[in-house]
């Protein structure tokens, strides 16, 4: 039997490719790894242990309901970075601004992360896949001194590396540092990732649509016109498409990653500036995406050459194989 790889030895093998190469990222990616094993186990015991799953009873800073698994994630992350002191600072969905830490190892760290410990937390309850989120950016701050906003407010095409971690029927880590994108899958009965998915790439053209349709009353005439051509019976392009829609971002992306598709978060007339957070989760699938083969839109723009303004800014996602991503930008424009 061929011998596996693990994530620590890919990263390794590749880490030549890295821009400023020292090793420091790969230690940082192994903390990641370390958290999210740690998430992992935890959420393994939803339903066993009932003061692990609900809501919290607090709200975060976009007014959303924090799931109890929310804050316990945010705060594992947090400390095993924060451990490994390669990062001076991060920012999370689920604190109110952005952490500078103040040890001074953390300080001379050359890197911030930008983070969304639990994405579709809600349906933990429910035994749904759900999923972490990250990207790391190089400091523009002087090494030595505590992290600033600016750090965080890089475009997308700054990114150093993204990636996520589906917890589903297996937990698999899913990574790119821009060098392809890559997934391992996690072994429990040795609590190894193994390399699984070598160079994942978007298919071209996919049959499946990923949008909540509960929302199509207040979408522009455009994506209505557009969710209409995909629901057309038209052999000769395969229509109409498939409606897949998990309501779990990294689910959804994450099976489109697989099998072909487009993922819809557009603009809405309750929410014209979208419902997703730029930096924590369209910034890093973006990133994803175009090494992958795919392209991220928010139906104006290419994410990636967005610049932020605010840690918590919003923006309208559409995500997924390059051709479907086109012909949703036909109807737009």
């Amino acid at each position: 039997m061929a011998r596996f790889v693990t994530i620590g030895e890919h990263l390794i093998k590749n880490q030549e490719g890295f821009p400023f190469a020292t090793g420091g990222l790969t230690h940082l990616i192994s903390s990641i790894r370390l958290a999210g094993k740690i998430v992992n186990s935890e959420i393994n015991k939803a339903g066993l242990v009932d003061d692990i799953i609900g809501k919290l009873g607090s709200t975060n800073i976009q007014g959303e309901d924090q799931q109890k698994l929310d804050v316990y994630a945010n705060r594992i992350f947090k400390d095993a970075l924060e451990a490994r002191a390669e990062v001076c600072g991060i920012a999370s969905e689920e604190e109110d601004d952005f952490v500078a830490f103040d040890d001074q190892a953390c300080k001379d760290g050359n890197y911030v992360l930008l983070i969304d410990p639990l994405d579709g937390s809600s349906n933990i309850d429910v035994n749904v896949s759900i999923g972490t989120i990250f990207c790391i950016y190089r400091r523009i701050s002087p090494r030595g001194e505590k992290a600033v906003l600016g750090d965080f407010l890089q475009k997308g095409r700054e990114i150093v590396a993204a990636g996520y971690i589906v917890y589903g029927s297996s937990t698999m880590i899913v990574l790119s540092t821009g060098q392809g994108v890559h997934g391992f899958t996690f072994d429990p009965s040795v609590g190894v990732f193994y390399l699984s998915h070598e160079n994942l790439t978007f298919p071209e053209k996919g049959n499946i649509y990923s949008v909540n349709e509960g929302n199509y009353p207040f979408f522009d005439d455009q994506t209505k016109s557009y969710l209409k051509y995909c629901k057309e019976h038209d052999p000769a392009t395969n229509r109409p498409y498939t409606a897949r829609y998990i309501g779990s971002l990294v689910s959804d992306f994450h099976r489109n990653l697989i099998k072909g598709g487009i993922y819809l978060y557009p603009a809405t007339t309750l929410k014209p500036n979208g419902k997703l957070r730029l930096l924590y989760e369209c910034n890093p699938l973006a990133f994803l995406a175009e090494q992958a083969g795919g392209l991220a839109t928010n139906g104006k723009t290419n994410i990636l050459d967005m610049q932020p303004t605010a840690l918590h800014q919003r923006c309208p996602l559409i995500i997924g194989s390059p051709s479907m991503v086109k012909e949703f930008e036909s109807y737009i424009n």
